[in-house]
């Protein structure tokens, strides 16, 4: 029996971002990334409702990387499915699963150094106490390459997708029909306006392999990430609206890397600017948005290029 497999986003409300689950309808039923502690309360039981279909029935949280606005809500799903449901997650990122020290511990080694805020790792602590509803051991790790059954005919490959984080994954039903990338596809970022990964030549390779070898006939976005002029794209994009937004993620990180490299070959230094000390880049960019606001993804960038060039130089 062939299985018609249907995508529904699931919208949760949270500050000036707002965030996007996913339900696939198939015969085991899945949801994609989870939001923060309040989203499956407030953004998907309600919308499952109305769909005829029960949260308690979710038998997979596939989750796309470990950051807090997409693992938050993990363990609370988990209860409510009475903790039948199959937890996924890539072992790189299967930490900030288990504990939110983790998540305080990634903004201290990197954005910290940048924002120089006094206060910055109580807040980080206490927003991961109010956002993660719970620390919890995955109940299966994947590294890329495995193929998860959802029942009858529905498979979900998985791809490692590292950039955006070690640990970022695709999921990939039946083949190519619909492909949740989470944050792995920037394109110009979000709300920030800057395109945020961790490491530039793994985010690269992720999206070429996105691009060249998946070929996504649906593309699945974490978020609305936008164009070059702030307009945003919907988060369910089409095969031809898939292929833009992957050349596009690729044409603004070639930009990036360019003005990055010429920055740090300049050498860098600390300015009264609040991009310092990669104002630089800010300025042959254009970027006028607010480095400080997190998720900081301008300084988690720019500091993804000062470790490769500081590696290779």
């Amino acid at each position: 029996m062939t299985h018609e497999v249907r995508i529904h986003p699931l919208f949760s409300p949270w500050g000036r971002f707002g965030l996007y689950s996913f339900f696939i309808d198939g015969p085991e039923p899945a949801i994609v990334d989870t939001g923060i502690a309040s989203s499956p309360a407030e953004g998907m039981a309600s919308a499952l409702a109305k769909l005829g279909r029960r949260i308690e029935d979710v038998r997979w949280i596939l989750l796309t990387h470990g950051h807090i606005d997409h693992i938050g809500g993990a363990h609370e799903l988990w209860e409510r499915t009475d903790r039948r449901a199959e937890v996924v997650i890539h072992e790189a990122d299967a930490p900030m699963l288990r504990s939110r020290r983790a998540h305080v511990e990634n903004y201290l080694s990197v954005r910290q150094q940048y924002l120089n805020d006094p206060a910055g790792e109580a807040s980080q602590t206490a927003a991961a106490e109010a956002v993660i509803s719970g620390e919890m051991e995955p109940t299966m790790l994947v590294r890329g390459g495995e193929t998860l059954s959802l029942g009858g005919d529905v498979t979900v490959s998985v791809h490692s997708v590292p950039g955006h984080t070690a640990g970022s994954v695709a999921y990939a039903v039946n083949g190519r029909e619909a492909v949740f990338v989470g944050d792995a596809v920037q394109i110009h970022g979000a709300a920030n306006g800057f395109p945020g990964f961790e490491d530039p030549d793994a985010y690269r390779a992720s999206v070429r392999y996105l691009r060249d070898e998946i070929r996504p006939r649906r593309l699945y976005l974490g978020h609305p990430f936008r164009h070059a002029d702030g307009v945003a794209y919907e988060v369910e994009l089409d095969a031809e609206q898939a292929r833009e937004a992957l050349q596009e993620s690729l044409d603004i990180e070639g930009r990036v890397d360019t003005a990055a490299h010429g920055c740090l070959c300049a050498g860098v230094y600390s300015t009264d600017s609040v991009y310092s000390p990669f104002a630089p880049v800010a300025d042959e960019l254009g970027y006028r948005g607010d480095p400080t606001l997190e998720p900081s993804p301008f300084f988690t960038t720019m500091h993804g290029y000062r470790t490769r060039f500081d590696r290779t130089s």
